[in-house]
């Protein structure tokens, strides 16, 4: 049995995002802690929206490779933009990673007043799953 992202009739349909996954028993499991748009120091990589957008996909990325694992596995992305940051740049610069390969991922997003970095306008955080063998 694969992994089964689903755009139930009745909900909206997205090429974004789907509304529900279902990971058959026998999968494993990979969960992605908030990554932000920082670079292997801890530095922001820029004041940029946009750009620490792209480099939180991209630390994300760098994590699931390290449990064996793409950015073409995510399940389910989460996603949390600073209040007062540009939320169309912040999603025009990874709508495309988000979305993977075929049916898309569930996508949570939230406006937060502040995240846990100074200077972090994004964070990003992921489940994967592969298939059972």
């Amino acid at each position: 049995m694969e992994i089964t992202r689903i755009q139930p009739a009745g909900l909206v349909v997205s090429p974004a995002f789907s509304h529900v996954a279902v990971v058959p028993a026998g999968a494993t499991t990979i969960y992605v802690g908030g990554q932000n748009g920082v670079d292997e120091t801890g530095a922001i990589v820029s004041d940029d929206v946009a750009a620490q957008a792209v480099k939180s996909i991209d630390n994300t990325a760098v994590a699931l490779e390290a449990a064996g694992a793409s950015l073409a596995d995510v399940v389910q992305w989460t996603v949390f933009i600073a209040d007062g940051a540009d939320l169309g740049a912040a999603y025009g610069a990874i709508a495309p990673r988000l979305a993977g390969t075929g049916t898309p991922p569930l996508v949570t997003a939230a406006l937060v007043a502040g995240l846990g970095v100074p200077g972090a306008l994004i964070e990003v955080s992921a489940i994967a799953a592969l298939n059972p063998a």
